[in-house]
């Protein structure tokens, strides 16, 4: 049996609270770490006379994939959640989560 989330009426979701940031947090990392990544080439030929600000600038950008990796754990771990709960989450659910306009707006 599949129950679908409704996130207007139902008060007692079975969907992880954290999900939705987890989700946004990810969308807005991953979006942010291309344009950093392609601004970085000529950022490292400006620092390759600095080895310690090479180095740094390297371990940043590594740190960065690093977060978005973990975002990615704690996303595919709520989903789980869901799918293992029963769950089926609602066209509105996602359109909070990629289209940047509240669930109530009666003009979409």
């Amino acid at each position: 049996m599949t129950t679908t989330a409704d996130t207007d009426t139902s008060p007692d979701i079975d969907v992880p609270r954290w999900l939705r940031m987890i989700m946004r947090s990810d969308r807005f990392g991953s979006s942010s770490y291309i344009v950093v990544s392609l601004l970085f080439a000529p950022i490292l030929l400006l620092l390759d006379g600095w080895p310690v600000l090479h180095t740094i600038a390297l371990v940043a950008l590594a740190l960065g994939g690093l977060w978005l990796g973990l975002l990615g754990i704690a996303m595919a771990t709520g989903l789980a959640i869901v799918l293992r709960r029963g769950v089926e989450l609602p066209e509105q659910y996602w359109k909070t989560v990629f289209d940047d306009y509240p669930v109530n707006d009666p003009g979409r």
